[in-house]
Parts: C-alpha cells; sequence; structure tokens
C-alpha cells in the first residue's frame, strides 16, 4: 500500500461535512423502558413559534422511547386501522424513499439500539412490548405495509420530502402520521416546505430562505433536531388535522370553547423534530416526536408568567 505523503489535510469545522460522525448505532444493552420518563421539553424558555432553533444530534437520538411507548403505540395503531386514509401516505415517487427507511430503521436502527425490545428471530423482529412482529426484509412488503410496520412499532411520525426533478424543490410524497398537530397530510401532498408553512405567520420573512438553504446542504448520515411547540386547549389527544394553528389573517373561525377552555383541558404540545437526509432515495425525512405536558403542571413549575410572556400575539395589528 502506497503511504500518503505529507500531512492529512485539517478536518473541516463544517457540521455538513461532519456527516460521518456520530453516526455509529450504540446498543442500549441494559434498557428498561418502563423506568425512563419523557423528556420534559420547555422550549418557550429559549426559543419563540417561528424559530429554526437547529442543533446537531447524533443517530442514537432519531428514535426515543419511555414508558409511556405502549399506551402511545395502541393509539397509533387504531388510529391506522380506523383512519388510513389520514395517516399513511404512498406513491410512485416516494415508494422508494419509504423501503430506505424501512430498512433504516426496522432493520437495522430499531434492533441494534434497542436490543432488549426489539430481538432478531431467523426472518423476523419480535417486539417484546407489544408481542408483535414485523419482516427483516423489505422483500414482498408493499409500501402501505412498510409504513404501518413502522407506525405501530414507534411513536415518531415521519414525513418524507423528495426532490422535484423540475425545479428541485423538496416535495412531501409520503408520511405516515398518527400525531398530526393541526396538519392534514393528503392536501399538502406535492407541496414545498415553503407552501406548507405558508401560513404561519412570520415564517417566509424569519425562516423560508435558511430552511431552503439547510435542506439543499444536508447530506446522509447528518442529523439535525429542532423543536415547534403550542398549545392545544381541548384535551390531550394526539391525532389533530386542523385546530391547532389559529391564523387570523386566513379568517379562521375559532369555536368559543377554544377562547374559555377548561384549563385541565389545557397542554403544552412539544413537537421534537429529527432531519436527516437517505443516501439512495436522496429523500430528506421529517422524524416527529410529540409530547404533551398539562399546563397544572407548568402552572406547579412556577412557569406560567414566563409561558405567558413568550406566547406571541397572534391578532393583526
Amino acid at each position: 500500500m502506497k503511504e500518503r505523503q505529507g500531512p492529512l489535510p485539517p478536518k473541516s469545522s463544517n457540521p455538513i461535512e461532519l456527516a460521518d460522525e456520530g453516526n455509529v448505532i450504540e446498543p442500549l444493552l441494559n434498557f428498561d423502558l418502563w423506568k425512563v420518563e419523557p423528556i420534559q421539553y420547555r422550549p418557550y424558555k429559549s426559543q419563540g413559534h417561528v424559530s429554526m432553533g437547529i442543533l446537531k444530534q447524533t443517530r442514537n437520538e432519531w428514535i426515543r422511547m419511555d414508558r409511556g411507548y405502549l399506551a402511545r403505540v395502541q393509539n397509533r395503531k387504531h388510529l391506522i386501522q380506523n383512519k388510513a386514509e389520514f395517516t399513511i401516505g404512498t406513491g410512485p415517487l416516494v415508494d422508494p424513499a419509504i423501503e430506505e427507511l424501512y430498512s433504516e430503521i426496522m432493520i437495522d436502527y430499531l434492533p441494534n439500539r434497542y436490543p432488549t425490545i426489539f430481538k432478531k428471530h431467523e426472518k423476523a423482529v419480535h417486539n417484546v412490548v407489544t408481542g408483535s412482529t414485523y419482516p427483516l426484509s423489505t422483500t414482498g412488503l408493499k409500501p402501505e405495509q412498510m409504513l404501518e410496520y413502522l407506525g405501530t412499532n414507534v411513536e415518531e411520525d415521519f414525513y418524507l420530502m423528495c426532490p422535484d426533478k423540475i425545479d428541485g424543490e423538496f416535495r412531501l410524497r409520503g408520511y405516515i402520521a398518527c400525531f398530526p398537530g393541526g396538519f392534514l397530510s393528503p392536501a399538502r401532498v406535492g407541496e414545498s416546505v415553503r407552501e406548507i408553512h405558508q401560513p404561519v405567520p412570520g415564517y417566509e420573512e424569519r425562516l423560508g430562505k435558511s430552511v431552503d438553504r439547510y435542506l439543499y446542504r444536508m447530506q446522509p448520515g447528518h442529523f439535525i433536531g429542532r423543536m415547534n411547540w403550542s398549545l392545544q386547549v381541548d384535551g390531550v389527544g394526539l391525532f389533530r388535522t386542523d385546530g391547532n394553528n389559529c391564523y387570523p389573517d386566513a379568517a379562521q373561525t375559532v369555536s368559543e370553547e377554544k377562547f374559555h377552555p377548561n384549563f385541565d383541558q389545557c397542554f403544552l404540545r412539544v413537537e421534537h423534530q429529527t432531519l436527516t437526509r437517505l443516501p439512495c432515495s436522496d429523500a430528506i425525512v421529517f422524524c416527529v416526536r410529540s409530547y404533551m405536558t398539562p399546563l397544572e403542571d407548568i402552572r406547579n413549575e412556577g412557569d406560567g408568567p414566563r409561558l405567558a410572556d413568550a406566547i406571541e400575539p397572534q391578532s393583526p395589528s
């Protein structure tokens, strides 16, 4: 083997060029699901509603599990069985990305990251918490089946943005979305990130160009995280195709109940998003994990005034 002549080139400080670092799956050999508390996110302390707030992550942080896992995946199974038209989206433009995502998450990630829960057995993986199994291969599986297995084994929703062959824009083409937060997924298929966020006050001015640049520069193996947050004032249900977002400029009607909600029905809803790019299909995956915290807990923590100060007025000036 010929030796390299001269010193090695310096390691770049550009995070996009460090895509392979932190990409190794570290197994949690002694993981006890029932002892893991949900992460207590309080993003209103550090960011507003319309903010990129991007942090670099590792592959190990892609899928989170805690003691509430079983109840939520049971809820997801019910939603998939009864609301398939809203929760599952496939199509010729995204089906290769769905197969790639299944391989990444179901075949590679889960059995290696959480071996106490997802146990390989011959040609299948057994989920010891739910008692279900899923194939250790994509052979013979339809895209809808792959998304159903994803949706009933992890709590995260996945939105697949594929590059448009004509204009290069990343457009929503497929999804498994059991816990949308005021987002009607079928109606958004074909839209770009900017088009999806068009109703959000301030998005275009503050984030539009920055988000586009970031997406184009992302490389496979690079994981980033960010958060959205809102108040949900009509119960703890996570499946919301509308109603969590109020846009006065859009002549939106808001029910009287939401203007005067019962406090015990009010929650801080936090969506932790992990973004990455798939190496073969070139699709960008928006992975969304939702967390609900009663406002009673926020008040008991003494954070009521801080939360109130962080809520941006949405009424027209």
